[in-house]
């Protein structure tokens, strides 16, 4: 009997559902909850075959796919949407139905280049909602803020001061639920022993801090799902790769778009710290600045650096030592 495989659109209210088996395709949605999902999923429950699961990276929208999955031993794959997407080629028209069936001859064709999805931990899944919670309100407090900026063209019409002070009412109850979140990462963290220990031995590096921390040990799942300096910098797009055509263009090596924005924002933060402490790091931005180096391709050299040593410490379970020599 061939392997059953079902590619899913994840859409926040229903699931539009593609089963391939035997040659044939299916169609199906149901309602995106937890008992739908288990319903559904029941019936491949005592297949004799391998059933593969697969589905982009929606967020939230997968939160019950993954809650109802875990109860299952399927073969479960869950695609990054850019990878869907160029993947595709010259493709026309778009519905819920033709993406759950794309994701379907997807998933049949590179299934064996794939991780497979891996259930995440209780405190991970916390950590991951509460890192969610806190980058949204930090939106919103940026946004109050630049419209400070606009309340002094209304001062000709009286309205700058109470705008102004219901602006800044709104950024203090933000501050406020900031400290919340941020005091609840830290009991998830203190309470698994594991992540105390990891989250320990990343605040020795200089220049990280505990956003850094908590994103590192959220985007590796507690250094579990990717466990490679080297993937890792990929991931963050802190890697120059080579752009060349034949012999007539050829341009400088240049970091891929392809990153995870938010942790390159972060972690060229930690950059920008570690190069004001007394510290190797400084050492050797100075030293190649002197050389003539671009400043931000050697502050990408340092955001290299602190990916590595933050696996060096966990893989080798030791903290930070100050006098350690930088090539």
């Amino acid at each position: 009997m061939k392997n059953i495989f079902i590619g899913i659109d994840v859409s926040n209210k229903t699931l539009d559902i593609c089963i391939k088996e035997n040659n044939n395709n299916t169609f199906y949605t149901i309602e995106n909850s937890i008992s739908s999902c288990k319903k559904f999923f029941n019936k491949f429950k005592k297949s004799s075959c391998l059933t593969y699961v697969a589905m982009e990276n929606t967020g939230r929208y997968n939160y019950n796919l993954y809650e109802a999955l875990e109860k299952f031993s399927f073969l479960v794959y869950v695609i990054n949407p850019i990878h869907m997407k160029k993947s595709l080629g010259l493709v026309r028209g778009k519905n819920d139905q033709v993406d759950a069936e794309r994701i379907v001859y997807f998933i049949e064709k590179n299934h064996m280049d794939l991780p497979q999805w891996q259930p995440n931990t209780l405190a991970i899944k916390k950590l991951k909602v509460l890192q969610t919670e806190r980058k949204h309100r930090i939106k919103i407090k940026s946004g109050l803020l630049k419209q400070q900026c606009d309340y002094k063209l209304m001062k000709s019409m009286k309205m700058d001061k109470e705008l102004l002070k219901l602006n800044q009412s709104l950024i203090s109850n933000i501050d406020k639920q900031l400290k919340i979140i941020e005091h609840k990462i830290e009991l998830i963290i203190q309470e698994d022993q594991i992540l105390q220990d990891q989250s320990n031995r990343l605040r020795t590096i200089p220049g990280v801090g505990k956003v850094l921390t908590w994103m590192m040990i959220t985007k590796t799942q507690g250094f579990c799902r990717i466990n490679n300096p080297r993937k890792m910098a990929c991931y963050a797009g802190v890697v120059p790769f080579d752009h060349q055509s034949g012999t007539s263009l050829r341009f400088k090596p240049k970091v891929s778009v392809f990153a995870d924005k938010e942790l390159k924002k972060v972690l060229h933060l930690a950059a920008m710290s570690a190069i004001r402490l007394d510290n190797e790091l400084r050492v050797y931005y100075l030293r190649k600045v002197e050389e003539g180096k671009n400043k931000m391709s050697i502050l990408n050299a340092i955001r290299n650096k602190i990916i590595h040593r933050i696996f060096a410490l966990i893989n080798n379970e030791t903290i930070y030592q100050k006098d350690f020599v930088i090539s």
